[in-house]
């Protein structure tokens, strides 16, 4: 088994790299993956999976922060002239990018769910001339969309890992559900694929994640410290006025918004764990003598625990409404974002280890690593524990360039090996765990 799976494995190698600068460099951010979505899906479908695709595994009203009509039809245009599966293309118009590719052996045995993520960040890639994406010709083709956390090598072990498994299917036993996610960034995606009963099923379930500060070879077999998290969108809307005139017949929806961050900053802390509150963008006003009669601002809440941050979350929005109350503004809340905090199954760690033991290129493997981000695919963890089954985080360590998040970006590709071995090896042995 081992043996079979190196060798596949080892000669899909140019073809890993191949799709990996692919992906990244028609980088697609979160609910317009329709190119990545439909390549996926195709190959998937070649693959003898059987293939759902968009509102069959995207619930329309669990998506969170989905853009606006025209700009998803503008971006599914784009991917059509970047070479996007014009047979695919219908399953994912109006956002639906998601796919989840089956393989049912037929025979008695668990069934087993591996979820990767698909989008890119809203970022700018670098072009500087050492920068390795640049310099070979894959940077980012995408304005202000660039892999800058390893989606793109997400998706590529995702489709690793299916072909490997088609090419032994007769040695797998049970169900094999690929789970390909949009809108991670912003954790705007995974509920919506929850809500859509895709994991219902499922009784050992998989993610994992490149880097978050793993050292190549390593492999990390649960993540824990995920933070839960919200993210709102705030809007506050006044009355114009002269300035110098009629000061006095305006309402400042700049003064709102100043006014509730400076307080939003100031939450006092929560015994139950750490939190966080972080307002990132703020915009207001058009000139300096008129009263500001529109103010907007983004802001995230994030806490150890899911009760943190709901506390956290409920002084922010009365510190938001009552910002509003005090200058007489009108205020539009959205919540655009969420995800819950979820630790991995302890049973299924040494399980885990015992896979990526068998994988040569592995130095080293711990049970838990911590970070302190935040992900929603705990929302899939949360659902697959909650009806009885086990999940796990998986972290594959590789060298990166910078950090995640940053303009500069890149990793070591010798990790897509390391994790597409490791992942089949826990599908072929899951009826052992």
């Amino acid at each position: 088994m081992v043996e079979g799976v190196n060798r596949l494995v080892e000669e899909l190698f140019p073809t890993l790299l191949s799709w990996r600068r692919d992906f990244h460099k028609y980088a697609e951010s979160g609910w317009v993956e329709f190119r990545t979505a439909s390549i996926v899906a195709d190959r998937l479908s070649g693959w003898g999976y059987e293939v759902k695709a968009g509102p069959e595994v995207i619930h329309p009203e669990g998506r969170m922060g989905v853009p606006d009509e025209s700009f998803l039809a503008q971006q599914e245009q784009r991917a059509r002239e970047q070479g996007a599966i014009a047979k695919w293309l219908p399953h994912f118009s109006g956002g639906f990018t998601g796919v989840v590719g089956i393989l049912d052996t037929g025979r008695p045995g668990p069934t087993v769910a591996f979820r990767v993520d698909m989008d890119a960040l809203d970022l700018q890639e670098s072009d500087a001339p050492d920068h390795i994406p640049a310099a070979e010709g894959f940077a980012s083709v995408n304005p202000v969309m660039m892999h800058a956390c390893g989606h793109d090598a997400h998706t590529t072990i995702g489709l690793g890992l299916a072909y490997v498994l088609s090419q032994l299917k007769d040695e797998l036993r049970g169900k094999i559900k690929l789970i390909f996610q949009p809108a991670e960034e912003g954790v705007r995606g995974a509920k919506s694929m929850v809500d859509a009963g895709v994991v219902d099923d499922v009784d050992r379930f998989f993610a994992c994640h490149i880097g978050i500060g793993v050292p190549l070879g390593e492999v990390a077999c649960g993540t824990s410290g995920y933070l839960a998290t919200t993210k709102v969108d705030v809007t506050y809307t006044g009355v114009a006025s002269h300035a110098g005139g009629h000061p006095e017949d305006g309402k400042n929806a700049l003064l709102a918004a100043a006014s509730a961050v400076l307080n939003l900053h100031s939450i006092a802390r929560h015994s139950g764990g750490n939190s966080r509150v972080n307002v990132g963008v703020l915009h207001a006003g058009s000139g300096r003598n008129i009263i500001p009669h529109h103010a907007s601002f983004k802001l995230e809440t994030r806490g150890e625990t899911s009760e943190v941050n709901e506390y956290t979350l409920a002084r922010a929005m009365e510190i938001i409404e009552g910002a509003a109350a005090m200058y007489g503004v009108e205020s539009n809340v959205r919540i655009v974002g969420k995800a819950n905090q979820c630790a991995p199954s302890p049973e299924l760690l040494p399980f885990i280890r015992s896979q990526a033991e068998k994988v040569a290129e592995v130095v080293s493997v711990v049970d838990q690593f911590q970070t302190s981000g935040s992900e929603d695919a705990t929302y899939m963890m949360e659902r697959v524990q909650a009806k009885g089954g086990l999940a796990s985080y998986l972290a594959f360590g590789t060298t990166l360039a910078a950090g995640h998040h940053n303009e500069r970006f890149d990793i070591d590709e010798k990790v897509l090996p390391i994790a597409v071995k490791t992942l089949a090896l826990c599908a072929l042995c899951a009826h052992e765990s």
